[in-house]
């Protein structure tokens, strides 16, 4: 029997500054399985996509977008030639430390229903970034915005702190940094909901898994994110992701807790 297949997704914005080291990374470490990675470059300007020419390989495609169709809409122009057992949404500023693709895979033909598995993601310097989250809420998202006493009882809620980070549990949402899911049940919910340009596509797609399966965290699969939280530094992010916030309140309802999906 043959390794098992696994596509890897990344989409880039003018990230030339991150993405060979991420390439490398994939390159040095992952052996265990037959991979694919497609790199969707949304209309980079600062020669991303030339860089990522120059790796184009018999495991490396680039896809190059006319237009900046978002990041969920980036990872799906890949959806239909995804016919790998596994898929991994990654994006560029992830490096990986070991073969911990081969790892996930091994783990996912063990735990038939688990449909969407979350690695521990660490800072460059080895600390823990808190993205396990339960789904958001609307204090949950004024709590990380707003640090007052009273509100950080709702932070600590919504990033789970009451669990244990170096134990596994389920989640409810997985953040878009990584993630890594059967195929078949990524092609059946039809990838991301492209209404969502950028923020919270990652969350929409974490519940709409958990509704055929388990989504779960396990630190035993670590990565490393260079993280650059755009949204918190230029106001162009910060008004995309409360327009995003919007669509999903009203997607799953106000408080996004006991709501249905209504397409």
């Amino acid at each position: 029997m043959g390794a098992q297949k696994v596509s890897i997704s990344i989409v880039t914005y003018n990230s030339k500054r991150c993405i060979v080291a991420l390439l490398d990374s994939i390159d040095r470490y992952v052996k265990g399985v037959d991979y694919h990675v497609y790199v969707i470059d949304n209309g980079s300007t600062d020669g991303t996509a030339e860089i990522v020419k120059r790796r184009v390989s018999p495991t490396l495609t680039l896809i190059e977008s006319p237009a900046n169709r978002g990041f969920g809409g980036g990872h799906n122009m890949v959806l239909d030639r995804r016919d790998a057992e596994y898929h991994a949404c990654i994006n560029p500023d992830i490096v990986l430390k070991d073969d911990v693709i081969s790892a996930m895979v091994r783990y996912m033909d063990a735990h038939g229903d688990i449909g969407l598995l979350a690695p521990k993601v660490l800072n460059m310097d080895g600390t823990t970034q808190a993205l396990p989250k339960r789904s958001p809420r609307l204090i949950y998202l004024i709590s990380r915005r707003i640090d007052l006493g009273f509100l950080r009882k709702y932070r600590e809620e919504y990033e789970m702190r009451e669990r244990d980070e170096n134990t596994p549990f389920d989640i409810e949402f997985c953040s878009g940094c990584f993630m890594f899911l059967r195929t078949a049940l990524l092609k059946e919910l039809g990838g991301f909901d492209e209404r969502f340009f950028l923020y919270f596509e990652d969350a929409d797609l974490t519940r709409r898994v958990a509704q055929r399966a388990r989504v779960e965290y396990h630190p035993a699969f670590q990565v490393y994110h260079a993280w650059a939280r755009a949204g918190r530094r230029r106001f162009k992010y910060f008004v995309i992701q409360v327009i995003s916030m919007l669509k999903y309140m009203i997607k799953w309802g106000l408080w996004g807790k006991n709501g249905r999906s209504k397409s």
